[in-house]
């Protein structure tokens, strides 16, 4: 019996430091571009994004390829998954998987700071660049509707996420 050998080259060691990561803002959060491995190789899309008290963070939406992961540095991040509104503090993890209905903001009264993970990962940079010159005025928001199956972002409507930014009960 012969066994084959795995010649396809080991990926490389991923490391991002602070100091040298590009930073996207809007006037809400800042988001921090850590590290992300090319597309076609799976791996993952990891950055970190503080939102300021009131921050509106990210519609309903859900993504048909990856996980999201969610971990809570500090303050207090509100979610949606599902259908489900909760909310998460400081040493918190939440993974999303894929064809599940998920947004976020800044919990009532709290900033967040929180570190973000996609697998696999998918030019997500380009994404966030886009999304932030849209939150800044600087292009259309119908390009990050035009851009979703690129970016593997699709919103959706959901009654529980509006009545929980609304204040009431879906």
């Amino acid at each position: 019996m012969t066994t084959m050998k795995n010649t396809a080259p080991a990926p490389a060691p991923v490391l991002a430091r602070r100091a040298e990561a590009e930073t996207c803002a809007d006037p809400s959060a800042t988001m921090t571009l850590l590290a992300e491995t090319a597309p076609g190789e799976g791996g993952f899309t990891v950055y970190r994004s503080t939102f300021a008290e009131g921050a509106v963070g990210a519609p309903a939406h859900l993504h048909t390829r990856a996980w999201e992961l969610f971990f809570v540095i500090s303050g207090s991040l509100r979610v949606l998954v599902g259908e489900e509104v909760t909310v998460l503090d400081a040493g918190d993890f939440l993974a999303v998987p894929p064809h599940t209905p998920h947004a976020f903001a800044a919990a009532p009264g709290a900033e967040a700071d929180v570190l973000f993970m996609f697998t696999p990962g998918m030019d997500r940079f380009d994404y966030l660049r886009l999304l932030g010159r849209v939150m800044r005025g600087e292009s259309d928001p119908g390009a990050i509707a035009a851009s979703a199956e690129r970016f593997d972002n699709h919103y959706v409507d959901s009654p529980a996420w509006r009545a929980a930014l609304a204040g009431t009960t879906a």
